[in-house]
């Protein structure tokens, strides 16, 4: 029996020495360590009856700080071109009720491209010329127009809450009525009086139209009354009227906007604009203020002397029926001489009788003759007689404009 065990022994120290020792069991280059608690095997004690593997220390790489690049300031490319510093040469004053107060936006936003126009707000909501204890337009104009305020141009939009009676002093005027037309007449003269004097131009901006057809044909009668008293003195009549209506010409709230598009021109309450509306609205005023900026007096307006005491032109042919009496003296023979009669003298009834066909009697006989001496001379006079006569054309000679023919190749 100890026999066997020592033979065993023998066995397995001759195994780990043919085997390279404990290291031959590494894997991976790993070690191979002895475990201090033996087992106890049958008959015999096992050195290595526990392998423990340790992986190998890795050795620790001596990291480099990184270099830090030189932080330089951002290079910034602009698409938009830089525009210049301008100043403000053209103000623009807007005057009125709510609706030049939307228009304002409006027309900022129209003149956008001109940093050398500014428009100014000058407006009073809810106000217009009946309710002069609410708000005075003529005294509010006349103050503006005495201080130091430049005007380039100036924009009046009002009479929508004039639907009112006006009190003159213990009587009470309907709306409308023949004597409440003479004083709103009075009302529209002294504002644009007050401008023509001041030689600034007026642009007076019609009322649109509205939903409720009752106030929409009132309409129609105070923008004739601006139309007539405006021009009267000077200035010039915006007729929005034609932008805000459909193909029947009634009121639409929907329309094309200034880029041609279907959109809403009209709030809910049926009176006032949109944004879009305001900007169709400032459209029509915009292009008679760019001529007007522009110094084009032959498509602009041109402002007429008036008297200063009344703000009326002095120009007598310019009042009330001086047209008509000048045109009953023109037609009875007497035309003025001075004046806007010089401009307007009577013309002929028919002028100078001329003949549609033939030569004139009046006209050049050198061709007459020439062509009448050479109607004998033969090949000459056959060449004449067919272009004359007959109409027909003579044959194009070559290089001439006439000679169409393709040139011949030799």
């Amino acid at each position: 029996m100890r026999l066997r065990s020592l033979l065993m022994v023998l066995g397995a120290a001759l195994l780990l020495l043919l085997t390279g020792g404990p290291s031959s069991f590494a894997e991976n280059d790993t070690m191979l360590t002895r475990d201090p608690t033996l087992q106890r095997g049958r008959g015999f004690v096992f050195p290595f009856s526990r392998l423990q593997v340790q992986p190998r220390p890795v050795p620790q790489r001596q990291r480099v700080a990184p270099t830090q690049a030189r932080r330089t300031s951002p290079v910034v490319v602009r698409d938009d071109p830089v525009i210049p510093r301008v100043d403000v040469s053209h103000d623009i004053v807007v005057l009125g009720d709510s609706l030049a107060d939307l228009v304002v936006g409006g027309l900022d936003e129209a003149l956008n491209d001109r940093p050398d126009v500014a428009v100014m707000r000058k407006t009073k909501l809810e106000s217009g010329l009946v309710r002069t204890d609410f708000y005075d337009w003529p005294k509010a104009v006349t103050d503006l127009l005495a201080s130091d305020q430049k005007i380039a141009v100036a924009v009046m939009l009002l009479g929508l809450n004039d639907r009112q009676a006006i009190r003159e002093g213990e009587t009470i005027h309907e709306p409308l009525s023949e004597r409440w037309l003479e004083l709103y007449r009075d009302r529209v003269d002294a504002i644009a009086g007050a401008f023509a004097a001041k030689r600034i131009p007026l642009l007076w901006v019609s009322l649109p139209p509205v939903q409720n057809s009752r106030l929409t044909a009132d309409y129609v009668i105070l923008n004739d009354v601006y139309r007539q008293r405006v021009e009267r003195a000077g200035g010039q009549y915006i007729d929005l009227w034609g932008g805000y209506v459909d193909a029947e010409n009634r009121y639409t709230a929907m329309g094309p906007d200034v880029s041609g598009q279907t959109t809403r021109l009209r709030t809910a309450d049926g009176i006032h604009f949109t944004k879009a509306g305001a900007r169709k609205a400032a459209h029509f005023i915009d292009v008679v203020i760019r001529r007007l900026i522009e110094g084009r007096p032959d498509q602009g307006m041109i402002a007429l002397p008036v008297a200063p005491e009344t703000g009326a032109p002095s120009n007598p042919e310019l009042q009330a029926g001086g047209i008509e009496r000048l045109i009953d003296r023109m037609v009875q023979g007497l035309p003025e001489l001075g004046g806007l009669g010089a401009a307007l003298q009577a013309k002929p009834l028919a002028g100078p009788i001329m003949p549609l066909t033939g030569l004139s009697p009046n006209g050049d006989r050198a061709l007459l003759a020439s062509i009448q001496e050479a109607r004998g001379r033969g090949d000459l006079a056959a060449q004449l007689d067919r272009v004359f006569g007959d109409g027909v054309a003579s044959e194009p000679k070559p290089g001439r404009i006439d000679d169409y023919r393709w040139p011949r190749r030799n």
